[in-house]
């Protein structure tokens, strides 16, 4: 009898690896009955990662949107899963084990089936938690590898990390090709010796298109033994995302699978519907170059996702480096010329940095360690000069065990500064915080909502949570989006800040100062250079003096502060970003000589 191979529909990744926000519940509760209609979904990823964030940045509640959202799914039989970060469960950074233990327990209650956990380190001890946690909750545990490939990330390697799992209790294993560049018989080899020496772990596979192996990785894995497939719909699929589900359902049934049928016109509608959200609002922040695959991906490595804001930072440091290079009397560098650089570099220091997978976080630590060598070699500085304390944290050991060693010079370099290296379980180092968030809400008058899903919010996302509160998301969601449409060319009228911020001409700033070195805001959100002062004209004056390592600056983001440090001694020269200007990550807001 012919093996059956079941559909999972990433509605939830589809937009987030192509744009910033997910559908509001009322555009999702209608797409979900065509769905269903389909009938060629046995699961439905629905929330986790992203989803329940967003919800607060636009002013909504998530824990509404994913028992409504969910619903619909089980009424017909379909189960739904979530996605969560392991140690940092929903958020980019560590979480307490009394929060991560509730998430579990409120997820499941508003209807979340499967907990997909991940660690972007492959650090089983990030995971045991989400395990237990899933399991006592009353969830599917499905513990997932983040796939790369490098000379460390072997068969054996992955094997090594399944054997933790599967001890630990994981129901499911995942095989998470964030960047799509598991090679497909690597990939197979890998789904057959789980399956040999497991025989009852179910297998799913998660393959982004960007590199354009999925679908070779798809077929391959399904003829190993792999019994879920991710897939996903257009207007949503292929480019840097995933495989539409005609293309995958026809490919396995040829090869002999048993694959459910797809009803057309109900994929046609919930087609039609995914491109209404894009028009209504979503598609002001989807970047078009998430539609287009890339071949330039498989040596990099990094996942597709990330090709806008590594565009947009490009952009950023283009005249700086530029103009370090006709100083030197090197040719100018197009922005094409340093994308390829910027790959290049980013090959190199990857092993360099002890090959972590490139996931979220540690995609974003690596692609910026690589651009920020790029800048230094351009001045004639060495490598490495400029590391972020986030990327530091990885290297030290503080989020987990890396697959690779560390080159020696960045171990000498750590030493050079008196960094130490950590090699505990990062969860220690995180004390329960529950308590704390109970007599929080207690002091502001807030219930702590069905099943604790209300403190859960407060706890996990604690300055969303807070602005969603206030009303303060909402507004900020609405000026963001009035002015995206103005620029667009949309009838909207947007107000004007009471102080006009004067203009900078960066290119003639960089060619005054070729020597001097651009503090970027790290984040998008305002720019204080003192946090208690008002008024909006307060700056730094030419001639500030700054000391590495030093926060001189910081940027108010919806979650809290962003230090703005420089990694040279010398003085501001130049000020293009005023106390309460709104700025954008990769912005220039200084020049330091």
């Amino acid at each position: 009898m012919a093996k059956e191979i079941k559909f999972s529909l990433v509605y939830r990744d589809m937009w987030q690896s192509s744009g910033k926000y997910q559908p509001r519940v009322d555009q999702l509760v209608r797409v979900a009955p065509a769905i269903i209609d389909m009938g060629c979904f046995d699961r439905v990823e629905t929330n986790g990662g992203a989803f329940e964030q967003v919800n607060l940045l636009y002013g909504e509640n998530p824990n509404i949107s994913v028992r409504k959202w969910t619903a619909p799914f089980h009424k017909a039989g379909i189960q739904t899963h979530m996605l969560e970060r392991g140690l940092n469960a929903l958020r980019m950074n560590p979480v307490p084990a009394d929060v991560r233990e509730l998430m579990f327990k409120v997820k499941k209650a508003q209807g979340t089936d499967i907990a997909r956990s991940f660690c972007g380190l492959n650090d089983h001890r990030n995971l045991k938690l989400s395990i237990e946690y899933a399991k006592k909750a009353g969830m599917i545990s499905q513990a997932a590898l983040s796939i790369t490939h490098s000379p460390v990330h072997t068969v054996e390697y992955y094997l090594g990390v399944v054997e933790h799992l599967v001890e630990y209790g994981a129901d499911e294993i995942c095989l998470k090709d964030m960047a799509g560049i598991g090679r497909p018989t690597f990939l197979a080899e890998l789904t057959r010796d789980i399956k040999k020496k497991h025989p009852h772990i179910k297998i799913q596979y998660h393959g982004h298109s960007g590199p354009g192996f999925s679908p070779a990785s798809m077929l391959e894995v399904a003829r190993a033994g792999a019994d879920y497939i991710d897939v996903a719909v257009e207007p949503l699929a292929w480019g840097k995302v995933h495989p539409d589900v005609i293309t995958i359902q026809q490919m396995l049934r040829a090869d002999g699978f048993l694959v459910k049928d797809i009803n057309m016109d109900a994929y046609m509608e919930v087609r039609s519907l995914t491109q209404e959200f894009i028009d209504d609002f979503l598609g002001y922040w989807i970047n078009p170059s998430n539609a287009v695959m890339t071949s330039l991906l498989v040596g990099c490595g990094l996942p597709g996702g990330m090709m806008g804001s590594m565009m947009a930072d490009l952009k950023g440091f283009k005249a700086a480096i530029n103009a370090s290079e006709r100083a030197n009397g090197k040719p100018e560098s197009s922005l094409d010329a340093l994308m390829v650089k910027l790959f290049n570099e980013v090959e190199y220091v990857w092993p360099r940095l002890g090959y972590p997978p490139l996931v979220t976080p540690f995609s974003q630590y690596v692609k910026n360690t690589a651009l920020m060598n790029l800048l230094a070699m351009s001045q004639n500085k060495p490598r490495f000069s400029t590391i972020d304390k986030d990327t530091w944290n990885m290297i030290l050991g503080k989020m987990g065990r890396l697959p690779g060693k560390l080159a020696p010079e960045i171990v000498e370099l750590a030493k050079e500064k008196g960094m130490e290296f950590f090699d505990g379980n990062p969860q220690d180092e995180y004390p329960d915080e529950l308590p704390k968030f109970r007599q929080m809400m207690k002091d502001e008058g807030w219930d702590c909502g069905q099943d604790d899903e209300e403190l859960f919010e407060l706890a996990m996302h604690e300055r969303q949570y807070r602005d969603y509160r206030s009303g303060i998301a909402k507004e900020r969601f609405n000026k963001e989006l009035e002015e995206l449409k103005a620029k667009a060319g949309a009838p909207v009228i947007v107000k004007r800040p009471v102080v006009e911020m004067p203009e900078f001409d960066i290119d003639k700033l960089v060619e005054k100062y070729p020597k001097a070195t651009p503090l970027q805001a790290p984040a998008k959100g305002k720019m204080l250079w003192q946090i208690d002062v008002i008024d909006e004209s307060k700056a730094p004056v030419a001639g500030t003096k700054v000391k590495p390592g030093k926060p001189c600056g910081f940027v108010q983001t919806y979650y809290g502060m962003e230090e703005i440090r420089t990694a040279v001694e010398g003085r501001i020269v130049a000020v293009t970003a005023a106390q309460g200007k709104d700025v954008v990550k990769g912005e220039i807001v200084a020049f330091v000589e």
